[in-house]
């Protein structure tokens, strides 16, 4: 499959990259040595490169790095950075990668954005958007993977909710459409693998769609505590994300996470999990049942 092969992962020491390269061997069956992890630090990447996945230095801050690192790519995976303090900069890491990919020759490039990027309140949508848009003007064929939320991001949270008893939460009854992180890998190695593109845009969701309150009665039924949903403002919820720590700028990009929620921002429900994979997504009932041991109180 000589416009299939090789494949590449950038983030590839991240959780995300590491489960699209154990799904594109274990369910896509790609060969490792078909298979290029792209990571700021090979060393991080041993057990990859023991399996004969070749591994390839690629630093979106140092351009010097990129060429080699897309040379003989056929087909590349641009996991969006997780560069969220400086503003701008998430997006310069973006397009320096995807010239460099059509610049090196090549030829399909795929990308997890986040749905309904445009007209969003989440802080850095507009990166998403406008990477999207960068990737469609290149002369590259393309697939976007617009990514709903995690279930793992709950985790953030759950031990302080659990602690207290209450989910201070600005989102209203606007729900959530979360998917488990190993579902979404699945799907990107699934679209990575499949032998027909057409520049086409996945929005890659749970199979249901919950409000806090729905969330949080699961979130007590599984960890037999009984937590109650506490609604507060925009405000309260930066104001409340400073005092537990988190610099003023990314305690505004988490607290808008609730007020997209509640503007109806994620909580479309759509089948392409389904189309790419064959399967349904893990619900977030079977999720947390699954992961009862990382539901631990606060310490």
């Amino acid at each position: 499959m000589t416009d299939t092969y090789p494949i590449a992962v950038t983030g590839a020491s991240g959780q995300l990259g590491r489960l699209v390269i154990n799904a594109l061997l274990t369910e896509q069956g790609v060969p490792a040595n078909q298979i290029i992890a792209l990571t700021r630090r090979p060393e991080s990447l041993k057990e990859f490169a023991d399996q004969s996945i070749q591994v390839r230095q690629a630093d979106f801050d140092d351009p010097a790095t990129l060429g080699g690192a897309f040379n003989g790519v056929n087909r590349l995976l641009l996991v969006s950075t997780d560069e969220l303090a400086e503003a701008g900069k998430r997006l310069a890491q973006h397009k320096l990668a995807v010239s460099a990919a059509e610049q090196a020759g090549v030829r399909h490039i795929m990308y997890t954005s986040m749905p309904k990027p445009g007209g969003s309140a989440i802080t850095f949508a507009g990166d998403h958007l406008k990477t999207e848009q960068f990737i469609a003007a290149s002369s590259m064929s393309w697939t976007i993977l617009r990514n709903s939320w995690y279930f793992e991001n709950l985790l953030m949270e759950t031990g302080h909710i659990l602690e207290s008893g209450q989910w201070f939460t600005a989102a209203g009854d606007g729900r959530v459409a979360n998917i488990a992180r190993a579902d979404l890998a699945a799907a990107a190695a699934a679209a990575l693998a499949m032998n027909d593109f057409n520049n086409r845009t996945y929005t890659l969701t749970g199979k249901e769609a919950l409000t806090t309150a729905q969330m949080a009665t699961l979130l007590s039924d599984i960890s037999a505590r009984s937590i109650v949903v506490v609604p507060i403002t925009d405000e309260q919820k930066t104001d409340g994300l400073e005092q537990a720590g988190l610099p003023p700028v990314l305690a505004k990009t988490f607290a808008s996470f609730d007020t997209n929620t509640r503007q109806g921002g994620v909580e479309e429900v759509t089948s392409d999990f389904h189309q790419l994979t064959g399967r349904e997504p893990q619900t977030l009932k079977e999720w947390l049942s699954q992961n009862r041991a990382l539901l631990t109180p606060a310490s």
